[in-house]
């Protein structure tokens, strides 16, 4: 049975169909084989179950406020604000590199938007600071994973609605091992300044610092609306999403007049045309989960990675490769919906928080993202940039290093992520 699913999804892959195809075709072919008393309108209404929740409709919404931000001039004032403080420092651009897409992932949740968002006016700035085209490209691609794990991540709602997890918990829960991240890649960014002995920007002038701090301020309104929003109960995830939308709006086209009213269908059509993608995604994903789950796949499958007495460290790790593995090659949002529901009895059965589980899964799922072969954010970083394969992939390994580090600490002391939580939902 899943020699079959497998080889049906290669040969779909390797004749050019999409990869939601591949996710539909194994279900159905099992289905016609192994349990032909079922009727194919199962997979139908699998398929719509999946994209039914109303916590997805906090998907669409965070991508339109990013991507009215990103029509606008915010995340420029965004950039402007860290560069003023920080681009004096050894390794100062670079470090404002990191931090942008740090405040950039508390806006969009998506890595690939950062990469354009981000990546688009600091690169050439790196490149004139002297630093190599493989090093600002890996760097922009790998801190953008942080906007993954920063709320509002698309990765941990899409995580809370397959395993029934509070979305707004993994959201704060989120918070610390971002920062982690961002301290980790600055000091080596600040290391591999020192060794490569780069130049250094001149000093932001007070006056520079107060107009920077004064321009990002309204930006600013966006992290403590969904965090501070969430964190003190009056929003939930989808109503911070819908609020952001209104708050972007009203920011990009009446306050800094960056964007037209004439310009927002066209704005709304490229987040829908985003979404569709991802919701179908969803939707066959989940058909193809559900699949799996009715064969009883994983129970014929775990008993023999995980051992008879599994741990929690053991099976976090386990965890961790899977989906490490699983988005090297696959779109985040498949794996998560294919690869949480398999886990998550064994989650269950040990007692393990499942917060803890969905920070871990989201950070494994960014890095995947930016990791070769086929990590989505490093096709993304070719089609903005426009810089070869080999020339994009050869800067990753530093910082792949540096994230898989981060997540071991996240399994060996779980306080990075959950402490937040703890204090914030009363754990």
């Amino acid at each position: 049975m899943v020699a079959l699913m497998l080889i049906i999804m290669t040969v779909c892959l390797l004749f050019g169909f999409p990869f939601m195809v591949a996710l539909i075709a194994a279900p159905a072919a099992i289905f016609h084989e192994y349990f032909p008393f079922l009727s194919n309108s199962i997979l139908i209404q699998q398929t719509i179950g999946g994209v039914k929740p109303i916590s997805l409709i906090a998907i669409p919404m965070f991508m339109f406020a990013g991507d009215i931000m990103t029509a606008g001039h915010s995340a420029n004032r965004l950039l402007d604000f860290v560069s003023a403080f920080l681009r004096h420092i050894r390794g100062g651009l670079p470090i404002v590199t990191c931090a942008g897409c740090t405040i950039f992932g508390a806006v969009s949740g998506s890595t690939q938007a950062t990469v354009c968002a981000i990546g688009g006016p600091l690169r050439p700035k790196l490149l004139a600071a002297g630093y190599s085209s493989s090093f600002s490209t890996a760097l922009i691609v790998n801190a953008s994973d942080i906007a993954f794990l920063i709320p509002p991540s698309i990765g941990m709602i899409v995580y809370g609605v397959v395993t029934g997890t509070s979305v707004g918990e993994l959201f704060i829960a989120g918070i610390g091992p971002g920062i982690f991240i961002l301290l980790l890649f600055s000091i080596y960014c600040y290391l591999y300044a020192s060794v490569k002995k780069m130049s250094v920007l001149p000093k932001a002038t007070w006056r520079e610092r107060y107009l920077a701090v004064k321009g990002a301020i309204l930006p600013f309104g966006f992290p403590i609306i969904i965090i501070g929003g969430i964190y003190s109960g009056t929003f939930s995830p989808t109503e911070a999403a819908a609020f952001s939308v209104l708050y972007a709006f009203i920011l990009e086209v009446f306050v800094y007049k960056t964007v037209r009213v004439q310009q927002i269908p066209s704005i709304a059509l490229s987040t829908g045309i985003i979404t569709t993608v991802v919701f179908i995604l969803v939707g066959v994903g989940t058909a193809f989960s559900w699949t799996i789950s009715f064969a009883r796949i994983p129970s014929l499958i775990l008993p023999g990675i995980i051992g008879n007495a599994p741990d929690q460290t053991w099976i976090l790790i386990i965890i961790s490769i899977a989906f490490f593995l699983g988005c090297m090659f696959v779109d985040p949002v498949v794996v998560i919906i294919i690869l949480a529901p398999v886990f998550r009895p064994v989650i269950q059965q040990l007692g393990i928080d499942p917060v803890l589980v969905g920070v871990i899964v989201t950070l494994q799922c960014a890095i995947g993202s930016a990791t070769p072969p086929f990590g989505c954010d490093i096709f993304t970083a070719i089609a903005v940039f426009r810089r070869p394969y080999l020339e994009v992939v050869k800067g990753t390994p530093p910082f792949i290093i540096i994230l898989l580090f981060a997540n071991a600490m996240l399994i060996l002391f779980p306080d990075i992520a959950l402490l937040l939580r703890d204090i914030g939902f009363g754990k």
